[in-house]
This record gives structure tokens, sequence and C-alpha cells, in this order.
């Protein structure tokens, strides 16, 4: 797989019925493994490893409703009393970060209502602090530990 602008980590990659598959620490089971899953277990450890983010307090693939159709979020982080927090939008390394992927996590945001919206496709990565109240937004030079937010 492609080489990305993130922190190595010893991958669990098997095959199952003729397909690669990666070890998802958060589900805790193997999931098929795309280029936008390779940024996804990539990101998760560095939040994890580099950021201080407890992997109890997030989750993967989360399911929401918006406008009446289910949707699902790539990563929702929470806090100590599980109230969301982050969302975490993932693409393949090959797909530019455009103000349309900001659209839809935003739109997500409608939902959730967090603090924080970050996107990455293991290449660029970008975080923006929210201000709900006033429909505003902050981008920040990078992604803050755990304990900042």
């Amino acid at each position: 797989m492609l080489s990305l602008n993130l922190p190595q980590y010893e991958t669990k990659i098997s095959e199952q019925d003729g397909k690669r598959v990666i070890f998802d620490i958060l589900r805790k089971n193997y999931v098929a493994l795309t280029p936008e899953e390779w940024v996804r277990q990539h990101f998760v450890h560095y939040l994890v490893n580099c950021k201080s983010f407890p992997a109890a307090l997030m989750a993967n693939e989360v399911q929401i409703t918006l406008n009446g159709m289910k949707r699902r979020c790539d990563t929702v982080v929470y806090d100590n009393s599980l109230n969301p927090i982050a969302i975490i939008e993932y693409k393949a390394p090959s797909v530019k970060i455009t103000k349309e992927v900001f659209a839809q996590i935003a739109r997500y945001n409608l939902t959730l209502k967090v603090r924080y919206l970050i996107v990455s496709n293991g290449l660029q990565h970008y975080c923006c602090r929210m201000n709900n109240e006033s429909n505003s937004y902050e981008f920040l030079a990078e992604i803050p530990q755990y304990s900042a937010i």
C-alpha cells in the first residue's frame, strides 16, 4: 500500500475469502483493506499513539440520521461523558481534499454538533475548531492533543 504522511505502525493484514483485510483496533475486527481504510487505520493509530486519544472513546463507522437518511461518520471521538466532540472523515490518498469534502462532514455536524472536524487523505490533514453557536470555524495548524480538546 501507499506510504502516507503519518507514522508507520505494525499493521495486521490478512486474507479472508480471497480478499485482503486489515485489523481495526476500534472495531476489534478485520475489515476490507481499501485505500480509504488504509488511511483510517493509520490515522487512528496516529491519534492514539501520538495525540493521546483514548481508543475507548473513539468509534468507526458511526451511523447517524441526516434529513431522514442514514449516513455513516468514518470516525467519531467522544469526551468522558460520551458526548461526541470530533468527527473525522477519511478519503483515499488519490482523492483531493476539497470544499465538497468539508461540506460532507459539515452536514454530519448538523446532527452531532461537535467541536472539531478533521479530514485526512493520509497525505494532507485538516482540522478545524467549530463554533456551533455562531456557525463559524477556525482552521488549526495541527491536530491538538486529546487533553486540549
